[in-house]
């Protein structure tokens, strides 16, 4: 079979449109919501203003997801990702009784 530059450019021109067309979609991160067994598992809420005290009594209002130590954006973001829980990010002003405050 003979191979002409037109049709080299046609197969190639294909080639490149498959990649693009498949190329995987970056998708936003996904927001731990408080059913996750890992959100559970911690007593993750993201507002920490409807922590259970009777339940878990060592929360203090201070405390935050933005100021605790696995929490991996700025104290200032409205989330980030938290060490805690994988890819998954946490909201700013949530809480889980794995707390500790940044140093």
């Amino acid at each position: 079979m003979r191979t002409t530059r037109r049709s080299f450019i046609m197969h190639i021109a294909g080639i490149a449109a498959v990649a693009v067309v498949s190329r995987p979609v970056l998708a936003a991160p996904m927001l731990l919501d408080e059913t996750d067994p890992s959100a559970q598992a911690l007593g993750y809420t993201a507002d920490a203003t409807h922590v259970d005290r009777a339940k878990y009594p060592r929360f203090n209002e201070k405390q935050r997801c933005g100021n605790c130590q696995f929490y991996q954006g700025k104290p200032s973001d409205a989330s980030a990702q938290c060490a805690l829980f994988g890819a998954k990010q946490v909201s700013g002003n949530g809480w889980c009784n794995a707390y500790q405050s940044r140093a």
